[in-house]
């Protein structure tokens, strides 16, 4: 098997340990969209990756990062502006604020309890989860990985691989 390169713009996903990987793999469970992957990530270039994290957003070295098991790569159709804005805006986020208030608010959307006053709180946050700072780059580069009609707060690293699996079997 020939190890993936991703390109500028590619997201990717990875498997953490500890108590994070756990509390992400529990929550994931809770909702309902457990995958093997806890933590998502956006290659912008030259050995660099863009990752949410509790400290905040950073810009680090791919091989800094949890080893990614899963890449878009092939898989999300993106043309070379699309890709450029991707990781223009990623890079934008670096610095951007953690926020675990998103892990509730996505348990509660799931579960139908969120009030709109809720999502409101949590749109004009300003902080983002790991799967998050992904949809928003793609967002702002026009790009809807899930299609209209849900909140883009609403997604975890789950989604994410289930996007790609979706995408996978489609491409069979």
């Amino acid at each position: 098997m020939t190890e993936v390169q991703p390109r500028c713009g590619d997201f990717g996903l990875a498997k953490i340990g500890g108590l994070a990987g756990a509390f992400v793999n529990f929550g994931q469970w809770f909702v309902g969209d457990f995958a093997p992957v806890q933590h998502a990530l956006v290659y912008v270039g030259d050995g660099m990756v863009v990752q949410a994290m509790p400290s905040g957003a950073e810009l680090i070295r791919l091989e800094d990062a949890s080893p990614v098991v899963k890449w878009s790569t092939g898989l999300v159709p993106l043309g070379d502006g699309e890709r450029e804005v991707i990781c223009r805006e990623a890079k934008s986020l670096v610095g951007t604020p953690y926020s675990f208030l998103d892990y509730v608010s996505i348990a509660l959307e799931r579960f139908g309890f969120r009030s709109k006053l809720f999502r409101d709180i949590i749109e004009s946050s300003d902080r983002l989860i790991c799967s998050q700072l992904v949809v928003e780059a793609y967002s702002r580069a026009g790009v809807d990985l899930f299609g209209a009609g849900k909140f883009p707060g609403d997604y975890t690293p789950g989604d994410l691989y289930n996007l790609l699996k979706n995408l996978e079997s489609a491409d069979v």
